[in-house]
């Protein structure tokens, strides 16, 4: 059981991280920019964490075991229809659907092990669940980029398909008979649509508006006002409703308001670098896919090894520390990132992914202990919606953040550059004199300078996120310690005794 349910999560977040680093080849050969090949990235962030929030109620409608098999059995066909498409718009279609079904397959996942390991148990089945994280980011960059550069692209989908059907076939095999309770909960179709509307309005803002010139566009004014209306209508509507679709009265909860915080801003930061790290390699550096892929996968060496022993004994561990550390680990890879240059060598720019591994391992497992510390089981299913929701919106959201920021920052060095070198200096003497040694004519030596010089403003402007994650992170460590530490009765318990 524990492996199947493991399987399918692994799936999903290799598909993630295998698209990752084939998304400049994906634009090359569907004739689109690089940012709008993130679009195959964002679609399925956005559409995954909307119907993460379904999860909750379909798991109460038609039972838990059953939506894990449909979506697992879905989300194979909708990766084979992925690998057939021809157009940017296809694709993008497809991984639309693609996202709608993994969002409750992995919150189900999620739900199952919990509630059929023992309580003392279950940190060692969520390590196991966790390992899936860890090796799916170290084996999908690699996969994808040997699939991208030795066979086509299409295949980084095609290879779904036997893992669904094998995660379906193992958990049916196990705990197909030990079906959930169900009940005929109403659907909340007005809180429903609110997200909907509100997240996919804002996730179109940041992902069309560089190409149209942000609040310049009445398109982008009309949409930015329409998420904001439906977002703070669907608060209102959410707090008076008997079921709503996101119960966010579970923010009362301090530790669940914590962990979520701190998951979804940590996981927005951590994702930025690895959408950022295979483009920069890619069209900067001259790297081919496989060897972007490559300089990415150590993130998972110290996580594998770590993974099952944090969770094993997570029950035992002081959970805001463990977590304060995976933040300042976290910090640690990011801010040695932002001192990337452009004559960097392979261990140089992969080292850092293997520091980070190791706080990877310190990340997940503690806050899902932590944020299920004083949860009834009967809301894991809503709480897990939750978490994810807002965690897959943030990484959505943080890559088209990044992709806009970086062309903004180099345009910002480049003109820093260019102007320095127009004033003349040690900068502009040296750039000469290594042209001259080059033996290049004048239009030559100036092509060259400009292709350098658009080089070092990208390097830059990658340093530049780099450091601002890095500060994210540091600035997480004080929020982790708002919460209590595990055991510790909740106020109104304690006066109720």
């Amino acid at each position: 059981m524990t492996f199947g349910l493991s399987f399918a999560t692994f799936m999903e977040v290799l598909d993630i991280t295998i698209a990752n680093v084939s998304v400049p080849t994906i634009a090359g050969d569907l004739a689109v920019s690089a940012t709008q090949g993130t679009w195959v990235i964002t679609s399925y962030g956005v559409t995954n964490a909307i119907t993460v929030l379904l999860a909750g109620w379909l798991s109460r409608r038609f039972g838990e075991v059953r939506v894990f098999l449909c979506c697992s059995v879905s989300f194979a066909l909708v990766s084979l229809l992925c690998g057939l498409a021809s157009t940017l718009p296809q694709l993008v279609a497809m991984r639309v659907l693609q996202g709608a079904v993994a969002g409750p397959m992995v919150t189900m996942s999620q739900s199952l092990l919990l509630r059929n390991w023992a309580p003392e148990k279950r940190g060692m089945a969520m390590g196991i669940w966790g390992m899936t994280t860890v090796v799916a980011p170290m084996l999908g960059p690699i996969l994808g980029g040997y699939i991208t550069d030795h066979y086509s692209w299409p295949w980084i989908f095609f290879v779904n398909v036997p893992v669904g059907f094998i995660a379906a076939s193992m958990v049916w095999s196990t705990i197909g008979r030990r079906e959930t309770p169900r009940t005929r909960d109403p659907v909340d179709y007005v809180g429903f649509g609110l997200v909907v509307v509100g997240v996919g309005a804002i996730q179109i803002v940041l992902d069309k508006g560089k190409e149209l010139d942000w609040f310049s566009s009445p398109f982008i004014v009309g949409l930015a006002l329409l998420g904001a209306v439906a977002l703070a209508a669907l608060v209102i509507w959410e707090l008076g409703d008997e079921r709503p679709v996101i119960n966010l009265r579970l923010f009362e909860r301090r530790n669940f308001a914590v962990a979520v915080t701190v998951m979804s801003l940590g996981y927005a930061a951590m994702f930025s670098s690895i959408v950022l790290m295979p483009l920069f390699l890619q069209t900067q550096i001259g790297y081919t896919a496989t060897w972007a892929g490559l300089a990415i996968a150590p993130v998972g060496v110290f996580s594998l090894i770590m993974m099952p022993v944090v969770g094993r004994h997570v029950a035992r561990l002081n959970l805001r520390f463990v977590v304060s550390l995976s933040m300042v680990i976290f910090a640690m890879a990011a801010f040695w990132r932002s001192t990337f240059t452009t004559g960097a060598d392979f261990a140089y720019f992969a080292l850092p992914q293997l520091v980070q591994g190791g706080a990877l391992a310190l990340f997940f497992p503690p806050l899902v202990a932590l944020y299920t510390t004083d949860l009834p089981m009967a809301q894991y299913a809503s709480a897990a919606s939750l978490m994810n929701f807002s965690r897959m919106t943030a990484g959505a959201m943080a890559t088209s953040a990044v992709t806009t920021v970086w062309d903004n920052r180099e345009a910002l060095h480049q003109t820093y550059l260019a102007d320095e070198l127009a004033a003349g200096g040690p900068r502009m003497a040296a750039l000469t004199a290594a042209l001259e040694q080059a033996g290049l004519d004048a239009p030559t030596g100036l092509a060259q300078a400009a292709r350098l010089l658009i080089q070092q403003s990208y390097m830059l402007a990658a340093n530049d996120i780099f450091f601002a994650a890095g500060c994210t992170f540091l600035g997480l460590v004080p929020v982790i310690w708002l919460a209590r530490p595990p055991g510790r009765p909740r106020p109104e318990a304690a006066a109720g005794h």
